[in-house]
């Protein structure tokens, strides 16, 4: 039986956003802007999705710097955005993600980067994090036109991959994601890297964890 390509969101599941803190502490004056403007950000991807906005990451990005930066009464130079942004392409894994990411390939497993992301930041985050040989394949949303959770986006996915659906395992630390990928039957694994709840309203994945370990031991059995 062929195994499962084991698929990873990238930012937060895998690479840490903390070293953007200082970045929006300097800039703004409080380090938890910083998840104010990545939700901001997700966010804004979905209306998108919704309305038919064709756009990038890249361009939402930088938009959505301004937008947070006006909401809490400050104002963004250009250089603190592009030293935001620098630090976006740079950000490093977390702990455990080179033994998880070694233990799946050394058990026969297909790792693949997949992001929202075009792939020429998702292949200069994966590199510069150190990552390269531990991914076989680097996928960005961008020739699919959309973003996750969009159907449309995991439907690219197989099809770059030339995979069946029910033939990838999604690892997510987002449960819209996570749901996204469910939504078109793909199997999912839920990391609580953010100590969040999981909406009960969307579909549930079979394995959950705390940590990258304990997710990589419920899929290997």
């Amino acid at each position: 039986m062929e195994k499962d390509a084991i698929i990873f969101d990238i930012n937060e599941t895998v690479l840490n956003l903390d070293s953007l803190k200082p970045k929006f502490g300097k800039a703004l004056g409080d380090e938890k802007i910083t998840d104010l403007w990545f939700s901001m950000l997700l966010h804004t991807s979905t209306v998108c999705i919704l309305t038919g906005v064709k756009t990038d990451f890249l361009t939402l990005s930088k938009i959505t710097l301004d937008t947070v930066a006006s909401r809490v009464g400050g104002e963004l130079t250009e250089v603190d955005k592009a030293e935001i942004l620098s630090t976006f392409a740079s950000l490093q894994p977390h702990d455990d993600i080179k033994c998880a990411l070694f233990r799946l390939r050394s058990a026969g497993y297909k790792t693949v980067a997949f992001s929202n992301s075009s792939l020429n930041l998702v292949s200069t985050q994966i590199n510069q994090a150190g990552l390269e040989e531990y991914f076989d394949e680097i996928v960005s949303v961008e020739d699919a036109g959309s973003f996750k959770p969009d159907p449309a986006a995991y439907g690219y996915l197989a099809g770059r991959l030339n995979l069946p659906v029910e033939n990838l395992r999604l690892v997510a630390t987002h449960d819209w994601d996570t749901h996204g990928a469910l939504n078109v039957g793909m199997k999912a694994a839920y990391i609580d890297r953010l100590n969040w709840p999981y909406n009960p309203l969307y579909k549930q994945p079979d394995i959950t964890g705390k940590t990258m370990d304990e997710i990589v031991e419920a899929i290997i059995g």
